[in-house]
């Protein structure tokens, strides 16, 4: 005998108080606190609970009695659907307010550390439009409506194929987009273009279960030297499977003259990344560049760059700012990239070392230094906590800063233990994540303190914030 599921309840006309944390809003009924999303402050809704706790719950809005006054119309055609603008139907500048908040109570509340005056969030000049980066995933069976699911009507294979965004919960389902806002508008037109195409020429659609079907993902990158980038996945079946690719690219190579580094990969594993396999050149070049201040940058299809251009420079302004430069510095550059902040203070330091997990970003560092003609920089290929040992330190020299830009994981205990051994007078942590932030700056609490706090936004519309934090070490 099977249990019935106990019915969660509607909750009616409750107001939604505040944004909460990864773009959901919040409500109290009774000593319960309600988290939904798409929501904004002042939002008069119902509420169908889908998950119930003893002091919590989540749900979703089943209707709007009233809709906020601070509520703004969403320019996008997907929101609500594809979940990666969370935040369009809330006014930027109460986003803003939203994420300095996150990002103070996260380093009180985990952090438990003592905090100085945090500087005003730096915001982005452009809300929409704002990427250089993009990837779009392939499906055979894309996202249906529930107006779909329930309709009598069976879809063709074709009405069934899709190009889009990865539905959150449904790791094989792929949500159509046909515009999208956060990139220049040429990106709509190439994507749109590559799913006509593939329709048109009966190229098979990705099945992420199955793993059979050709035209699997894409990656679209641009930069402020109006180069762009496009780097398409294919996964191989047949024998005619690499003619009809290179026939697809050669359309696209015609269309849109504009791509100056056309490329592409044949997967066979079982998921999307490619940083493993080799990438090739159908046309152009196999990068492209950006430029920061007089500053030139490679950035090839597995370099890691900040995907808000303008936003990464202010993000590096603030992290050159607070190590306080006077060119005599020894500075260790952790997480380096393509050694973007290592190149970018390398002047205004003695010398700098970069770390970085990922060799052919290693080698663009390399080489972002040689056209730039910075001759005082250093870089390292491996994971972070076998390469920042006692020894490298004794051979390259205790460093007087240390530039700090991990991934949202935040760093490994190794690699926080080594820097406390290495003692440098100043740590600027450069974080995506808070949380995970804040963590650290509670493990190395006893030996630095906090000077500065600054938050910039890389991302309007949603939930994410980085954070530059400046750390002094304590008089012993």
């Amino acid at each position: 005998m099977t249990r019935r599921r106990k019915q969660l309840p509607l909750l009616e006309n409750i107001t939604i108080e505040q944004v909460a944390a990864e773009g959901k809003a919040l409500a109290h009924v009774d000593d319960l606190v309600v988290f939904v999303q798409f929501a904004v402050p002042g939002d008069v809704v119902d509420i169908q609970i889908t998950k119930k706790r003893h002091s919590y719950a989540e749900g979703r809005v089943v209707r709007y009695v009233k809709k906020s006054e601070v509520r703004e119309e969403p320019r996008c055609a997907h929101f609500g659907i594809c979940g990666g603008c969370k935040w369009q139907n809330l006014p930027y500048e109460k986003q803003l307010e939203a994420k300095q908040k996150q990002v103070f109570d996260q380093l009180t509340r985990i952090g438990k550390v003592e905090l100085p005056e945090f500087h005003k969030i730096l915001g982005s000049e452009k809300v929409f439009e704002y990427r250089n980066k993009l990837e779009f995933g392939c499906s055979n069976k894309r996202w249906l409506t529930p107006e779909e699911i329930a309709g009598s009507e069976e879809l063709s294979q074709s009405e069934r194929n899709a190009i889009g965004f990865h539905i959150t919960g449904a790791f094989d389902k792929i949500y159509p987009i046909d515009k999208c806002w956060l990139m220049d508008d040429l990106h709509n037109e190439i994507r749109n273009f590559i799913y006509q195409y593939a329709l048109d020429n009966d190229i098979t659609f990705f099945d992420l279960k199955q793993q059979t079907g050709l035209l699997r993902s894409m990656m679209i990158r641009n930069s402020d030297t109006a180069e762009w980038m496009l780097l398409v996945q294919f996964h191989y079946e047949e024998a005619g499977d690499d003619a009809k690719a290179k026939a697809l690219l050669q359309a696209v190579a015609d269309k849109f003259p504009q791509i100056t580094s056309l490329l592409y990969v044949d997967n066979q594993k079982c998921n999307d990344t490619f940083g493993d396999l080799p990438v090739e050149v159908f046309k152009g070049n196999d990068h492209i560049y950006e430029v920061m201040e007089d500053l030139k940058f490679k950035v090839g299809p597995k370099s890691f760059y900040q995907t808000n251009t303008e936003q990464a420079y202010r993000l590096y302004s603030v992290a050159r700012e607070f190590a306080g430069l006077t060119g005599n510095e020894l500075v260790y550059d952790l997480y380096t990239g393509t050694g973007t902040i290592a190149n970018f203070v390398a002047r205004k330091a003695k010398k700098v070392v970069g770390i970085e997990y990922v060799p052919e970003a290693i080698e663009d560092a390399k080489v972002n230094s040689q056209i730039n003609g910075i001759d005082n920089t250093l870089f390292y290929a491996g994971d972070m906590k076998d390469i920042l040992t006692d020894d490298f330190i004794a051979e390259h020299g205790r460093p007087d800063v240390i530039i700090t830009d991990p991934p949202r994981a935040g760093m490994h205990p190794d690699v926080v233990n080594t820097i406390l051994l290495a003692a440098p007078k100043k740590i600027v942590y450069v974080s995506c994540n808070p949380a995970t932030q804040a963590r650290d700056l509670a493990l190395m609490d006893s030996a630095y303190k906090v000077e500065a706090v600054q938050p910039v936004d890389m991302f309007p519309h949603t939930p994410h914030v980085e954070n530059v934090v400046l750390l002094s070490r304590r008089a012993e």
